[in-house]
């Protein structure tokens, strides 16, 4: 258990999530979305030219092959995020674990107090769960979009509309994918880092930590503002009514979108 080498217990500063981190995650999912995009663009577009939309409705009609081949581009990406998903999850979700220990050991060293942090069980669970949920996030990016898309050109088939039409529409899909997939990096990102320093924290033997709000999104909950500066038990979290529809118990950055972080207080002898 850690110990204020002055007696007196210490406030630590927070340990934020490295935005560096969620840039290049969020530019590691661009690329992929991109691709994709290019690749529904130029072959749903061949598709069309070669076999365009008639209303009439047989097997052998224009209209069913082209939502087969939509069907083959649904497989094809979605098989590609399933492979890059785990990999990718794994990379960035161990990154912010090592830049949370860094962080927080930094912290310590300047409160007089040097930890040499290792792996251990309860980092190694959270990082696991942490990894599944990034693992989740990165799969539903391509199923999304996919099924939005293939019902697009279900739509552009039924109604007889033009290429033209159907691109805008899928330029406009693409542009939501993105700022979703933006979302998802910076949302992971803190939680990781909040997930593995609540863990380092009980390690080294707190019990208190200061909850300070971020300020820095553009809706932020009430409730959260209204709890920066108090004391929280980092064993059992702090109760927020108004998560959810019952309340829930929380940490700093652990909600969808909460940029929030905690200044950890170390007891004094």
């Amino acid at each position: 258990m850690i110990r204020s080498p002055t007696g007196k217990p210490i406030i630590l500063a927070p340990v934020h999530p490295n935005l560096g981190i969620a840039a290049q995650f969020r530019r590691r999912l661009e690329r992929e979305i991109e691709a994709m995009h290019r690749s529904l663009i130029y072959w749903i577009g061949a598709a069309y030219r070669a076999h365009p939309p008639v209303l009439a409705q047989d097997a052998a009609s224009p209209a069913n092959w082209l939502i087969r081949s939509m069907r083959g581009l649904d497989k094809r990406w979605n098989d590609r995020f399933d492979t890059l998903a785990p990999d990718l999850a794994a990379y960035f979700a161990k990154a912010a674990w090592q830049r949370s220990d860094a962080s927080l050991a930094a912290a310590l060293k300047r409160g007089g107090m040097t930890v040499k942090f290792r792996p251990t069980r309860a980092v190694n669970d959270a990082l696991a769960a942490n990894i599944a949920e990034n693992v989740g996030l990165i799969k539903s990016i391509a199923r999304q979009h996919l099924a939005q898309v293939e019902g697009m050109v279900m739509r552009s088939v039924q109604t007889g509309r033009d290429l033209q039409q159907l691109t805008n529409d899928l330029q406009k899909a693409f542009g939501v994918t993105r700022r979703r997939a933006a979302f998802i990096a910076r949302d992971q990102n803190n939680k990781a880092t909040a997930i593995i320093t609540r863990v380092r924290q009980v390690e080294i033997g707190a019990t208190q930590a200061v909850w300070l709000h971020s300020g820095g999104g553009r809706e932020p909950r009430p409730s959260h503002v209204a709890q920066s500066g108090k004391l929280y038990d980092i064993r059992t979290g702090w109760f927020d009514r108004d998560e959810g529809k019952n309340g829930a118990w929380l940490w700093p950055g652990t909600a969808i979108n909460c940029r929030c972080v905690s200044k950890v207080v170390i007891p004094g002898s």
